[in-house]
């Protein structure tokens, strides 16, 4: 048996499966896409894990939402009749379907911050290395320089006289 945090094989099996059962239990339509979305939003993240370092609480959570935080949501509602889940008020007013829908709401709210996180800091990378450029080579709106020493070419002022372009034509008189 294997130690440590899951793969990202492992990871995206947890996706699937989350999916298959919800499809399988027939959850309703406002459940399903919610789930299809933080399904998509965990598995736009997963290549950039590595991004937020062992042991973040943001990977932590990316992590436990595929594998547990999904699973016992779906998990605890499919356990119970379509009927009275979908109609009876059980907290606040509101009835498993509905409550089930906030959590997801939260899970997709918190999962797409976490996808943010994660891809401002390969945006951040950019920004650093564009100061870097400056830096080695001047301002890009000033045309920048490569910094390699004397520019060897440089254009000639123009000698005064007669200009070779035609000018315009007059008519003739």
């Amino acid at each position: 048996m294997r130690s440590g945090p899951p793969t990202t094989e492992q990871l995206l099996g947890a996706l699937d499966s989350i999916e298959a059962q919800a499809r399988e239990g027939r959850v309703p339509g406002v459940v399903l896409s919610r789930l299809l979305r933080v399904t998509r939003i965990v598995r736009q993240t997963l290549p950039r894990l590595d991004n937020l370092g062992l042991g973040s609480s943001q990977g932590f959570s990316v992590m436990a939402t595929a594998t547990d935080y999904l699973p016992v949501a779906i998990g605890n509602y499919l356990r119970l009749p379509r009927d009275w889940a979908d109609t009876r008020p059980i907290a606040a007013g509101k009835s498993s379907v509905m409550l089930l829908v906030d959590q997801l709401d939260l899970l997709g709210t918190t999962m797409d911050k976490v996808y943010d996180a994660v891809c401002r800091a390969d945006a951040e990378a950019i920004i650093v290395h564009g100061a870097f450029l400056e830096q080695k080579f001047g301002q890009a709106s000033a045309g920048g320089a490569l910094g390699l020493g004397p520019d060897p070419v440089q254009v000639a002022p123009q000698p005064p006289g007669p200009s070779l372009s035609p000018g315009p034509l007059a008519p003739p008189e």
